[in-house]
Parts: C-alpha cells; structure tokens; sequence
C-alpha cells in the first residue's frame, strides 16, 4: 500500500484503512467488564521506585543508539548526537483532571529539572496518555528544552503552544512530511488509530508513526496503531531499523483497530522487515484495559526467535546490534 499524506472529510482526518472506532454502545459493553471483571490490571505491589542517573548524560552512546524507557510510550532517544524526547508523561494521571483517571503505577525515574539539553520533543498524537497539559506545561518552562524543536502531526501544535510551547518551535507534520533535526531526519508516517481530548473533537487532530533517520542509526516509532497494511511499505521505504517501538498494552478485542495489541504487534514487527530489534512500549505504566498489566509483556516474552530490547524503566541501555534486553522488572 503506498504511503500517502493524510486526508480530510469535513473537519475530520481519516485513517489510512476504514477503521471502526467505539462509539456510544462501547460504554454498554465496558460497564459489565469493569464491575465483573477480575483480571489483575494494576500491580498488587508497589513498583520500583526506579531512578535513571543524570551523570550518564555527559557521554555520548558508543553505538549512537541509546535510549531511556520512562514507562509507557515515554522515550529519551539519543540518536546520532541528538536527544529526541517522545510522547512525556510525567504527571500523576492519564487524565485531564487531577483526582480522577488511570494513575501511574510507579514515579518517573528523573525529574524534569535533571533531563540533559533536549532537541526535539516528539507529540504521536493528542490523548492524555501521551500528552498531558501539566508536562507540557513544566517542560516548556524548562531551561533544558529552551532550543528544543516540538514536532507533532497537523493540529497538536495549536495544543502545545496553548500549554505554553513557543509557536516559532513547533512544526506540524502530515504523513510523508519530514524534518531535520541536526542530524537526524524525522518523518511523520501513517498510523491507524485516532484523536480527541474531549468527546467533541474526535479525529479533528492527526496522529502519527514516526520514522527517526540518523547517519548511523534508524528507529521506527509506532505511536499508537492498530495493524494495518502499510507496515509493509513502511519498512520497505524507511527501514531497515535498528529498534521499532511498537505498543503492546492497552489492548482488548472491542478496540482492535486502533491498538494492535501484544500479537499485533509481533506480526506488525515482522511486516515492517523483521530487522533489529523490537521495544515494546505503551505498557507498564497505566490502567487503560481490562487485561491482566503484565499479559502483553508476558505474551511477547513468549515468543523465544523474536529480538526484543525492553529494559528496566529509568535506565538509560544502548542499543547494539543483536544483543537483547530481557529485563523482568515488573516481575
């Protein structure tokens, strides 16, 4: 399937492939699961805490690949000399309130204040697990991200620069659209999925899969994405990669579309090309399903001839060529 810029209808953005998103009868459905339901969806104990040293900051990686797993979707990718942050979450809860909504299983590993110079901050999408207003807000008061370059898809930069973001650093991608960020080339890239901060405006936001293009070093990030076919064209023309961060969690039969799960994200790893090594990301960190928190994990733990690099969150692990991290932190 070719890769192609995304479209309108009306006001609202479409996916790259028909896709059904719940609508009003999904909450019928989700009532009885969430009253009856006796899968363990949060951790009986406390997790961590976990804490990633500051000083590790002021070598470069050997490789030129190495990255920070805050939880969740949440990276720092260093990446041939620059410093991507993607997707940060740092507040309490997933959530546009303070007092309700999926709260963090455990603490972000580094406070803001002690992040090294960031280039770019990289936004998938608007839903509160991925971009959450007090995070926005701290980060663009923060001196570490003053020159930092803030990429979104169409219309999340209107978001940001609400939350405080300078207008002059934010730059807005279609799919297909590229920047260069120093040495490295990020690509905005179709992903099946969806937007919306409210009920109200569904779909009026893009969402995104990036590709981040570096002189030695390539990554795929997935953002949040049902399987679609057009990983295969994506591997094709932008790999082959280095890591792919695919989501696992957050996954349940009634929202197949929009997020692939722990099995779609195996098959999806391996219609992008197979190459290097595989992250699961969107995990670990929230309550957003009715699956058991560690079943993705486990499930693609299971799969023994798949490269996997998932590490222990806070600490910074370069990525190497065919050499895995299996870490069982939330064990």
């Amino acid at each position: 399937m070719p890769i192609a810029p995304a479209k309108r209808l009306g006001k609202k953005f479409v996916n790259p492939v028909p896709t059904r998103v719940g609508g009003p009868l999904l909450f019928f459905k989700v009532i009885p699961r969430i009253i009856f339901g006796t899968a363990a969806r949060s951790p009986k104990h406390p997790l961590g805490p976990f804490h990633t040293d500051p000083t590790i900051f002021a070598d470069d990686p050997r490789s030129g690949l190495r990255i920070t797993w805050m939880g969740h979707s949440t990276s720092l990718v260093e990446i041939d000399g620059m410093r991507i942050l993607i997707d940060p979450i740092w507040q309490e809860r997933a959530s546009p309130a303070k007092w309700i909504g999926p709260r963090r299983f455990f603490s972000a590993p580094i406070a803001l204040r002690d992040l090294p110079p960031i280039d770019s901050v990289l936004i998938s999408h608007d839903h509160y697990d991925h971009l959450g207003a007090s995070t926005i807000r701290n980060l663009a008061a923060t001196p570490q991200l003053q020159n930092a370059h803030w990429i979104t898809p169409l219309g999340v930069d209107r978001i940001l620069q609400g939350l405080g973001v300078n207008a002059a650093r934010c730059t807005a991608l279609n799919w297909t659209e590229s920047l260069t960020v120093g040495s490295v080339t990020i690509t905005a890239l179709p992903a099946r999925h969806f937007s919306g901060r409210s009920a109200f405006d569904r779909f009026e936001t893009l969402w995104a899969s990036f590709a981040l293009i570096g002189p030695r070093n390539r990554v795929y990030y997935g953002g949040d994405s049902g399987e679609w076919d057009g990983f295969t064209e994506i591997g094709r023309e932008f790999g082959p990669f280095d890591l792919t961060m695919l989501e696992i969690g957050a996954s349940d039969p009634l929202w197949r579309d929009v997020h692939m799960g722990p099995e779609g994200a195996v098959r999806s790893f391996r219609a992008l090309g197979g190459h290097g090594l595989f992250m699961p990301i969107h995990w670990g960190l929230f309550d957003l399903a009715f699956h058991n928190w560690t079943q993705p994990i486990e499930s693609v733990f299971a799969q023994e001839d798949l490269s996997i690099w998932s590490p222990t969150p806070g600490v910074p692990s370069e990525v190497i060529p065919g050499k895995e991290i299996r870490s069982e932190w939330w064990r």
